[in-house]
């Protein structure tokens, strides 16, 4: 059983940056692809961004490519999502996720495919 606890959110104006953190215990964390979903105000939830096992492979959504970065440090059981020239579309409540995969340089970009989820930090832009 994996738990997964999100920080860093908060409120930044337009052309700002945060850093998300989620950081994960109970389960051996270099087994589980990672990624980050986010979810606006009537809207329903979509997917952001997602990292490997290892690390060596990412992939994003077109909407924040080139302005949102995802990584992890497995020695620390936390992954990381950079947020660079944020806008206020990108107000949401942003959630991490874990599935564990056998191959190292898997992505899983299907919200149904996800076994563990955190309970999302708040990030807030104003324009």
């Amino acid at each position: 059983q994996v738990q997964l606890v999100e920080s860093g959110g908060g409120l930044v104006q337009a052309g700002g940056s945060l850093r998300l953190s989620c950081a994960a215990s109970g389960g051996t964390f270099s087994r589980y692809a990672m990624c980050w979903f986010r979810q606006a105000p009537g809207k329903e939830r979509e997917f952001v961004a997602a990292i490997s096992r290892s690390g060596t492979n990412t992939y994003q959504t077109d909407s924040v490519k080139g302005r949102f970065t995802i990584s992890r440090d497995n020695a620390k059981n936390t992954v990381y999502l950079q947020m660079d020239s944020l806008t206020p579309e990108d107000t949401a409540v942003y959630y991490c996720a874990a599935k564990a995969v056998p191959a190292p340089r898997d992505i899983v970009t299907m919200e149904y495919e996800y076994n563990y989820w955190g309970q999302g930090t708040q990030v807030t832009v104003s324009s």
